[in-house]
């Protein structure tokens, strides 16, 4: 059995408590690794400030660094996404496709560590400041506290250590409980590309502990998270006018138009709604179909929901694994049987297996369910259908999330208006709510949270721009 230590300082410390890693999918434990405790954090943090203070790096060692690491992703791909699919229980297609996002997530944030600058400020117009020239630069905020999920356990990770190491921060990260090696390997991966003791930290553990110290330490600048509204409102809480970061919850909606592509709809929500079985922010959850083609729609989502392999997730051809943990598909279970209670109908699915569920399509649901009004996080989706385009937005908006929606339309006046009018951070036209990629500007509105994943847009919140003025003498 595979042992693992925390990485503090550019050192390897084990721990006397430990934390056990399951295999998702058997349930069985295949590694160990060391627990942080007060002290570990402490040594964590205070390694992290000495670095930041003491190690400046120059832009283009910070870019040498990560895109080494953006190789050495490639070179370990396949250890990886075995990693991946045993803590995560992710199929093993989908965690090789993480590590490709991660290789570009680094060669991003390599590239934009050789563009972060400021610009000319004219401050000679203004009247009795002929003499002065004016510039910013852009400067590290600090220490980074990362807190990471365990959905995408190297790319999510990835967006927030990346950007930091960019921007010439330096980090201590706590990642998922359930999901802590593939972290502890990306250290491995950072400390082989030669990146300096101290800037990047992880310390593994729960949330309450670990977190609530990090939050408590104002040696740290910024904290950068992924999970829940409920914890993201906590860190706000508690974190007093450090700057945050924060990508929270979402239940993602997405408009069938009548003037839609039905059958092309159908296919790729099918597919967008059920990946990691729904286990992704960004996973459609509210499906919004025009009355005229719901039958059709609901026909074809059916056939391409029958075309997914669910199971074991090492195999090549499995689409949908287990969820993270049998807890989790047990509470998604009492879910759909509340909203059956409700007057809900289950159309395809709603068979639970121990951690394994089946894709689920719900109909005959309203904005009063959890299933519809929360974020239920598994693979299950639920459809309502509408006549009025107006009221149809009015309805999307009913809820407190807004991370990314869309549209299947071919009425460009329809398609724009949604993406107007619709309250999201991101809007896909003719594509899933659950379309990213790597470069581009990702975030939420409303209780989904603020601020921006993507390296270049990462970057600018995790530095800070400083005004230089310079009185010349004439």
């Amino acid at each position: 059995m595979e042992q693992y230590g925390l990485f503090i300082n550019g050192e390897w410390t084990k721990s006397q408590e430990t934390v056990e890693v399951y295999n998702k999918y058997t349930q069985e434990v295949f590694a160990t690794v060391s627990k942080a405790g007060k002290d570990e954090v402490d040594q964590a943090i205070a390694s992290a400030e000495s670095a930041y203070r003491n190690k400046e790096m120059s832009p283009y060692s910070r870019f040498e660094v990560l895109h080494k690491v953006s190789e050495l992703l490639q070179e370990h791909k396949e250890e990886l996404a075995q990693i991946i699919t045993a803590e995560a229980g992710k199929p093993i297609k989908q965690a090789r496709t993480e590590i490709d996002r991660a290789t570009q997530t680094f060669e991003l944030s390599a590239e934009e560590a050789k563009r972060i600058h400021g610009e000319g400020v004219p401050v000679e117009a203004a009247p009795g400041s002929e003499n002065r020239m004016a510039f910013t630069i852009k400067v590290p905020v600090g220490v980074v506290g990362a807190i990471s999920p365990f959905n995408f356990p190297v790319n999510l990770v990835s967006h927030k250590i990346a950007p930091a190491i960019a921007a010439g921060n330096a980090v201590v990260l706590k990642p998922a409980k359930n999901t802590p090696i593939s972290s502890l390997k990306l250290a491995q991966l950072f400390q082989e590309a030669g990146l300096p003791e101290g800037f990047l930290n992880v310390v593994v553990g729960s949330g309450s502990d670990i977190g609530s110290q990090m939050m408590k330490d104002e040696r740290i600048n910024l904290y950068t998270f992924t999970g829940s509204a409920e914890v993201g409102l906590k860190i706000k809480q508690n974190t007093g006018l450090n700057k945050l970061i924060l990508e929270l919850g979402n239940n993602s909606p997405v408009i069938v138009d009548k003037a839609a592509n039905v059958k092309k709809a159908a296919e790729t929500l099918a597919q967008k709604s059920f990946a990691f079985a729904g286990q992704v922010c960004i996973s459609v959850q509210r499906m919004y179909v025009h009355e005229e083609v719901a039958e059709e729609f609901k026909k074809h989502f059916i056939s391409a929901t029958k075309e997914l392999n669910v199971g074991d997730p090492t195999d090549d051809d499995t689409d949908v694994g287990p969820m993270i943990t049998q807890d989790e598909a047990e509470r998604a279970e009492e879910w759909i049987q509340e909203a059956k209670g409700q007057g809900a109908d289950v159309i395809y699915g709603g068979q639970r297996k121990g951690s394994i569920f089946e894709p689920t399509l719900l109909t005959n649901v309203d904005h009063s369910m959890k299933v519809v009004c929360e974020e239920i996080f598994a693979p299950v989706v639920t459809m309502m259908t509408f006549t009025d385009f107006d009221e149809c937005i009015q309805e999307v908006n009913k809820s407190n999330y807004g991370l990314q929606g869309g549209i299947f339309t071919q009425d460009v006046d329809r398609a724009f208006k949604a993406a107007r009018k619709v309250e999201v951070g991101g809007f896909m036209i003719n594509d899933a709510s659950q379309y990213r990629v790597d470069l581009m500007p990702y975030g939420g509105v409303k209780n989904s949270g603020w601020g921006k994943e993507g390296p270049k847009y990462t970057i600018e919140d995790m530095t800070e721009e400083r005004l230089v003025v310079m009185n010349l003498e004439q």
